[in-house]
Order: structure tokens, then sequence, then C-alpha cells
């Protein structure tokens, strides 16, 4: 582990067994989250990332590997570990019975804030996710989104130094949203490390340094949002076109396309206006740069008419899933 990692994850493994069957939840997975950065941990429903994020926070042991939080050892030394470490888990836990302040003067006295410190602490916190005017009120009584600000200001109540996200924006609104990505801006620049989880593509790309996307538990691949893009995006053209309408007429159209120079795969868009009865398709094809393009339109102006065609560069979301080679998963 480098002097700069927060987190250092060495050949880990986690195997549940149900009955019979062992599930591989994560397979020798490595990974190394420098300290000050926003890390982003990307995957398919089910790809293991919540099992990750509960090993790292010391929730579960790994069945296999090492786990190093700030150079210590997740075995050895989780109470130490435990002091340094804020967590927001998809469930955000609050004790919905009591107040706003309350639950933050339990949290407090849990982790052993100064007691000199402790009315300043949360009142600061408070007012940092626009809580204060509702601190005596009880949260049963609040929105999804004032729930997700409150528990993020529970886990920096005792100001950890690496702060775990899990899915930090889910189920919330718009407004909440923006107000949750400027914490975790501010978080940045005070020097803090956070890892989190997320399925929203546009929210990693916004906020994080680093990305790593893992499937079926290992990982896939690691690098900046930017240089994702660049290594495994390009450019992408999407064409609407009206072919004949028997079946298989479209097949030897995509595989010309796919022969062409420059062209990274080409892909058919479902939609419900269009299909192999009407002859109405919508098409995508994945080049390294528009040179292809003059290539693209003469192939299919062969048997083909063109209804539309525009060109974008690739978006995070057509790198996340031309990677993981699927969907987001239930």
């Amino acid at each position: 582990m480098t002097t700069s990692a927060a987190i250092a994850l060495r050949d880990v493994s986690k195997v549940f067994n149900s009955g019979k069957k062992r599930l591989a939840a994560v397979d020798r997975l490595s990974l190394e989250v420098a300290q000050g950065q926003v890390f982003g941990l990307l995957g398919p429903n089910g790809s293991g990332k919540t099992t990750t994020i509960s090993m790292i926070s010391g929730l579960i042991p790994p069945t296999s590997g090492s786990i190093e939080i700030l150079g210590m050892d997740v075995r050895r030394d989780r109470r130490r570990i435990r002091h340094l470490l804020g967590t927001v888990p998809q469930e955000t836990a609050l004790y919905e019975e009591l107040t706003a302040w309350a639950n933050m003067s339990f949290h407090a006295d849990l982790y052993g804030v100064p007691r000199r410190e402790k009315k300043d602490r949360i009142t600061r916190l408070l007012q940092l996710v626009s809580l204060a005017d509702r601190k005596d009120s009880r949260v049963g009584t609040f929105s999804g989104g004032m729930k997700r600000r409150l528990a993020i200001a529970r886990a920096l109540l005792h100001d950890p130094q690496l702060i775990i996200l899990d899915e930090p924006t889910l189920g919330v609104d718009v407004q909440a949203r923006a107000a949750i990505w400027d914490y975790i801006r501010d978080l940045r620049r005070e020097g803090k490390t956070i890892l989190m989880t997320t399925n929203q593509l546009e929210e990693a790309q916004e906020l994080c340094d680093r990305l790593a996307i893992i499937d079926h538990g290992t990982l896939v691949i690691v690098d900046t949002p930017s240089r994702l893009r660049l290594s495994y995006g390009g450019t992408v053209v999407s064409v609407d076109v009206q072919a004949a309408a028997e079946p298989g007429s479209l097949e030897p159209i995509l595989e010309g396309l796919r022969r062409l120079a420059g062209v990274r795969d080409v892909s058919l868009i479902k939609s419900h206006h269009r299909g192999p009865d009407t002859g109405e398709h919508s098409l995508k094809v994945a080049v390294h740069s528009d040179d292809s393009l003059a290539g693209i339109v003469t192939v299919l102006s062969r048997s083909c008419e063109i209804r539309d065609l525009s060109v974008h560069e690739s978006r995070l979301d057509e790198v996340f899933l031309g990677l993981t080679g699927s969907a987001l998963r239930d």
C-alpha cells in the first residue's frame, strides 16, 4: 500500500454459502484509492458494489485477501478505523421517532465527540445541510431528501478522514441531489477522501476523480472519467433507416458496417415504434473518429433510405454499457 492510499484492497474475495451453492459476490478484487480523491465505484445491480463497501466498512469480513484503511488492517484495527470512517449506507438507518437533533446527539455520544464541541458541531452540520430550522422535528416527518442530508450530516459529525457514500442520491429529488453534490465537492476541497457507489452515470462523471467499474464481482477497468470516455468511447453515429421489411434483411447491412475500418461496435436499438415488421430501424455505430462517417453513409445508402443521422461524442453511460455488456440490472 502506498503512503498516499486511503483504501487498498488486495485480491479480496467474498463468498456466500446458500445450501450447497457458493456465490462469489466479490472475486479477487484489487483496488487502491488515493487520499483526497472522490472515487466512484460503478457496476450493474448485483455486481458486488455494496458487498465491497460492506467489507471496507468492516461490516462483513472478506473470505480471503486483505483490506487496509489509511494503513490499518480492517481485521486487526477495527476500533481505530471506526473513528476515521463516516458511512452513509443505502438505508439511512435514522431513528425516525427521534428529532434531527436527538439523532445527531446520539451519534456524537456513540463516537465520543467531546462535550464542549458537541453542540457547536451539531449546529454547524445541521446548518450545512439546511436542516437547522427542522432540528426539533421528528425525522419520521422528513422527506427522502431531508433524511439523506441528515444522514450525511451525521456521518460527518466525528470529523472522519474517509467518507463512504453508498448511492448518496438514491430516491431524492433534483434539488436535494444538487445540494448533496455541493456537499461532496466541499468535502473534497477540505481534503477528505470519499468513496461512493452510484448507478447515476452523470453523477459519477460530475463528481469523481477516478472511477472503477466492476461486474460479477471483478474489476473491469479503473481510470478517470475523461480517459474512460477517450479510451473506450469515441464518436457515436445514430441513424434511423428505412430498409426492406423481410426477415433478416438488415443482417448484411449490419455486417457491412462492422467490417468498416474504424468501427468499434454496431448495435440495433429496440423501439416500440420501429422493428422488422415495418422496415424502420434505429442503429448506433460506435467509431474511433468521425472519419468513418462517409463509409457508414455509403454502406447504408446501398440498401436503405437514411431518415435521420446524428453524431455525438460518447457519454459515460455508453462506455459503461460497452464495458459491462449489459444494462443496469434488477
